[in-house]
């Protein structure tokens, strides 16, 4: 370990962040002050942890990082919104126009 090591704040290359309760909590207050919110699992790569992206009744969107398959399950039944695997049924639509004006405001 060098001198410096244990103020560095990022982790070594090839490390993944696991899920926090940062994460959670961030989850929580956006469906909580949206309305018609779902949410779609990604599975994890190589790259990336599992994560969960909610999706609102306007398309608008976030994505973080969730402790796995089961972590999203229990998010969204605490949530008391329905689940997809993103892998299966892709993105709503919605999702990609709502990006897409996004995209052409700005």
């Amino acid at each position: 370990m060098g001198l410096f090591d244990r103020f560095r704040r990022k982790q070594r290359p090839g490390v993944l962040r696991a899920a926090t309760s940062t994460d959670t909590t961030h989850m929580e207050q956006w469906a909580s002050s949206r309305r018609g919110v779902e949410a779609y699992v990604e599975p994890k790569t190589t790259v990336t942890e599992t994560t969960v992206v909610l999706v609102a009744h306007d398309g608008e969107w976030t994505r973080r990082r969730i402790d796995g398959e089961d972590g999203a399950r229990r998010l969204a039944k605490k949530l008391k919104i329905p689940i997809y695997d993103a892998g299966i049924v892709g993105y709503p639509k919605r999702m990609r126009e709502y990006s897409r004006r996004k995209e052409n405001r700005g």
